[in-house]
């Protein structure tokens, strides 16, 4: 099977052994330590984290996280009992605008913790982990600004992005002369959407842990209809 992106896919043990001579973080010298699998590694043979931020908006450059959901989990189960949710201060006042998507409030975030509070925690469950998420720019970016204001250093990681990879299956069942001419289009990307046509069950969103674990459900559908535990990691991940 080909890679599913048209990105060359990344060696991450090379890039990690990489990262350990330049970064001066010792938070970060010893998460790129850890040992990260093989991109030959089949996807049934991993356990993976799946992961959700909420945040003040869209924007990683000046907006900023305020919850965070982990569950670590396999394309067979699912560790409910090992799943964290953070919420945390940031930096700048809330937006109404957010405020109503995901009715967290001033004074829900008023004696939370700032981020830098909980590195250690937050990096001792991705340590050695591929992080699965629903549109990775922004986990991976929000995640790497945070990092760098509060530690002058960003941070880089595995991941796996749930919408990429419908992306690539409705562009397949998409594809040809045929299914033009039968007017047929590639359905919504969106967490919910595509969840409802795998037969998942609907849940509210906007909850960073309760979108971690739909995150993650959704992957287990995705491998099971379309692909197979046997497939090597390096196809999926960016």
């Amino acid at each position: 099977m080909k890679r599913l992106f048209q990105t060359p896919s990344i060696d991450w043990p090379y890039k990690y052994r990489a990262k350990q001579a330049v970064v001066h973080s010792p938070l970060l010298k010893h998460f790129y330590q850890a040992e990260i699998t093989s991109g030959n590694t089949e996807l049934g043979e991993m356990e993976f984290v799946a992961m959700d931020f909420e945040t003040t908006g869209l924007n990683a450059d000046k907006d900023e996280i305020i919850t965070i959901g982990l569950v670590p989990f396999t394309l067979q189960r699912i560790y409910l009992n090992r799943a964290k949710h953070w919420t945390v201060r940031p930096r700048q006042k809330l937006d109404e605008e957010s405020v109503i998507i995901h009715g967290i409030t001033h004074s829900d975030i008023m004696g939370a913790p700032d981020l830098s509070e909980i590195i250690d925690d937050l990096l001792e469950q991705l340590t050695g982990k591929v992080i699965v998420v629903h549109f990775h720019k922004i986990e991976r970016e929000f995640l790497d600004q945070a990092f760098k204001r509060r530690i002058n250093e960003g941070i880089e990681f595995p991941i796996i992005d749930t919408m990429e990879i419908e992306a690539q299956i409705q562009k397949k069942i998409t594809a040809g002369l045929w299914n033009r001419l039968k007017g047929k289009k590639k359905a919504s990307l969106r967490l919910g959407q595509t969840r409802e046509r795998y037969g998942l069950p609907s849940y509210h969103p906007h909850h960073a842990l309760t979108d971690a674990i739909a995150t993650a459900e959704l992957m287990q559908a995705q491998i099971a209809h379309h692909y197979s535990l046997q497939h090597p990691v390096r196809l999926f991940w960016l």
